[in-house]
């Protein structure tokens, strides 16, 4: 198994990105808030912070046979199982997701190496997930699925997930195109309390390589990027089974179900 890439400002290229959007060279690209102001009055009233946001990545997590049974469990998952994907886990939005969910999918082996190297992406990440609980779905996506911009929690929204973890399964060779994972930056005019505009944004693109994980934040604002498979065929789809650690739900009295770390 490798270690966990990641991905900070500091470790961004001094040239163009060529994964990078339009507008990133906008504003000020910038390590410290030391680098940020130069003194009252020096910066422009458009001047924009921008802050990468950090993913960790580990590719052949599960290994070969691990991951090829786990592939075949999701190929399994027909039509009576798969569901419309919802947004805030109720409403149905194909504006803003469309693809299929199963929630009540089952990878164990999955939770296993998550629990393995969590030490590592809570010191990476800034973030404590102990006696947290698992909750995640499969998701497929098929010719022309997506999910547009959205994060998986705020304050009114979903605020015990601590933790979003995306683990990618297909079959080789690829049998689809697109349907990368956008994680867009951080992007904070510096003289206003707005977030910027969108199309101000930078970002970075990931692969959704088969038997890879991504972990990240998840305030983090990021989108499935369109999908285009040519066969249509269920079993050439994107599969993905996506989910989040969460903090312990204090209706049941603060204690994390018994999957949980």
């Amino acid at each position: 198994m490798t270690g966990p890439d990641t991905l900070t400002g500091r470790d961004r290229p001094a040239g163009p990105d060529p994964s990078a959007g339009a507008g990133a060279g906008a504003g000020a690209d910038t390590d410290t808030g030391a680098d940020a102001v130069a003194g009252p009055g020096a910066v422009s009233t458009d001047a924009i912070w921008r802050l990468p946001v950090t993913v960790c990545r580990i590719t052949q997590f599960l290994g070969e046979r691990t991951s090829g049974a786990l592939l075949e469990r999701a190929v399994a998952s027909t039509d009576d199982t798969l569901k419309p994907s919802l947004i805030r886990d109720r409403e149905l939005d194909l504006d803003l997701r469309r693809s299929r969910s199963r929630q009540d999918f089952a990878a164990p082996e999955l939770l296993a190496a998550i629990e393995e190297v969590l030490p590592a992406v809570e010191h990476t990440l800034g973030v404590a997930c102990q006696d947290t609980e698992p909750d995640y779905s499969l998701n497929v996506h098929n010719d022309g699925d997506y999910y547009r911009a959205h994060q998986d929690t705020t304050t009114e929204f979903s605020p015990r997930r601590l933790l979003t973890f995306v683990y990618y399964l297909h079959r080789t060779p690829r049998p689809f195109y697109g349907g990368e994972l956008r994680v867009f930056d951080v992007a904070l005019p510096l003289h206003t309390a707005t977030a910027g505009r969108w199309e101000e944004r930078s970002w970075r693109d990931w692969q959704p390589e088969h038997d890879s994980i991504v972990f990240f934040r998840p305030t983090a604002w990021h989108e499935v990027r369109p999908v285009n498979c040519p066969s249509r065929r269920h079993a050439d789809s994107r599969f993905a089974v996506n989910g989040w650690l969460c903090s312990p739900d204090p209706a049941q009295g603060g204690k994390a179900s018994s999957a949980g770390r």
